[in-house]
């Protein structure tokens, strides 16, 4: 690794924004200096790498617990399932799955292999309708896609937002009037049309009876997850509820890549063998001299420059060019595509993208759950899905409103 780093680099490296970075320079934690030629403020990369390891290292017991048991038997409806992340987390919780919508094929045969026995509705959302689970299921959950609206107006309506997928998933809460539901959906959802776009949102589940609760962004590193994914999560809850919803707690414990593929906490065994994507041969030529944890920066200059291209004269981080992971750190964000060069995910030994099993294991899923289609699919719904861990934890906090509703609607 070169020896400074800017604070976009740095930002990234650590899974951290530029603002924590700043506050972390004036608290001591990671102090930034003048770099000797340019006079820019950048940080050593030693004190980087040293920081990383103080991090993603942590040998601790971690004292949190979300767990909770359900006192009833609650019901979901997930729309926009994919291969059913969410949905197994959701299930190990305690919830149980009345039905589940998704539109791709080959995610709708995943969901049905692994659980012949959920009610896989296939095919797009708007040929739906969804009537018959009215006042039958308590959560809906679904990951609509970021689309902008056309706004009619100073506030948003209902009717605003058809031909979005929010509009779908906003219709089947009305149909259904369950007692909360949550939407997930990309981090950058709250600067999507400087912020007019969630804002929207909100104000339509407003006018359809739900309180939204604050947003959050939570780090999937932070529930048992050991990879650098973040999920914006919304949060309605029915207005005549008088009760607010507790996201989950975050743990204290970070997992790693080894925790991911090998042997301990996470899982029983080592990562079973799998198919994967390979490297063209000019590519693993070049990520052959990358080290654990090293990005394209690391490479020689000659090489830098042939292999960036005219990126190399832009300016900025970049850091997901020809980035090898390291065992003692998590996975970055796993993408739909193992090998795209804008954000590689290299291997720490060898010189190749992750498998399908390795990429599940990154996402939480278990081993026996099984992905249909060719591998280019498999790979586009686990790096889809949302982390079965963090879905888990989400299951729990859900559990807790639920059973203090229900205590207030039946009291003993």
């Amino acid at each position: 690794m070169k020896n400074y780093l800017s604070l976009s680099e740095t930002a990234e490296l650590v899974g951290k924004s530029k603002e924590t970075l700043r506050r972390w320079d004036k608290e001591g934690i990671l102090t930034a200096i003048r770099e000797p030629v340019s006079n820019y403020r950048v940080y050593r990369s030693e004190d980087v790498q040293t920081l990383l390891g103080s991090l993603f290292n942590k040998n601790f017991d971690d004292d949190v617990s979300n767990f909770v048991e359900p006192d009833n038997e609650y019901k979901v409806l997930e729309l926009f399932a994919g291969a059913g992340g969410l949905a197994i987390g959701l299930e190990s919780a305690g919830l149980k799955c009345a039905a589940l919508n998704e539109i791709d094929k080959w995610a709708c045969q995943t969901l049905k292999n692994n659980r012949p026995n959920w009610n896989v509705l296939e095919g797009d959302i708007r040929n739906f309708n969804f009537d018959e689970y009215k006042d039958k299921i308590d959560i809906v959950t679904g990951g609509f896609p970021c689309q902008a609206f056309s706004y009619a107006g100073k506030r948003l309506g209902l009717n605003d937002a058809r031909g979005t997928l929010f509009y779908e998933f906003a219709r089947v809460v009305k149909e259904v009037n369950p007692a909360i539901c949550i939407g997930e959906n990309v981090r950058g959802l709250l600067s999507h049309e400087n912020g007019k776009t969630l804002q929207g949102m909100i104000s339509i589940l407003d006018e359809i009876g739900y309180h939204v609760m604050p947003v959050k962004v939570l780090k999937a590193i932070h529930y048992r997850v050991p990879q650098k994914r973040e999920r914006l999560i919304l949060v309605g809850v029915r207005k005549d509820i008088p009760l607010s919803y507790e996201y989950p707690k975050p743990h204290k414990k970070i997992y790693n890549l080894e925790d991911a593929l090998k042997k301990g906490e996470l899982f029983k065994n080592d990562v079973p063998k799998s198919d994967g994507a390979t490297y063209p041969e000019s590519k693993k030529a070049v990520l052959d001299m990358v080290p654990p944890k090293g990005y394209w920066r690391d490479l020689p200059i000659d090489v830098q420059k042939e292999y960036m291209g005219g990126s190399f004269f832009l300016g900025g981080g970049k850091t997901g060019m020809a980035r090898r992971i390291g065992w003692d750190e998590p996975s970055l964000t796993l993408t739909c595509s193992p090998a795209q060069k804008q954000t590689e995910r290299c291997h720490p030994e060898e010189t190749r993208p992750f498998t399908v099993r390795e990429y599940a294991r990154i996402q939480t899923f278990p081993d026996q759950w099984k992905f249909a289609g060719s591998v280019a699919q498999q790979y586009k719904q686990i790096g889809n899905a949302v982390p079965v861990n963090l879905g888990q934890e989400i299951g729990y906090s859900l559990i807790e409103f639920l059973n203090k509703y229900y205590s207030l609607s039946n009291p003993k």
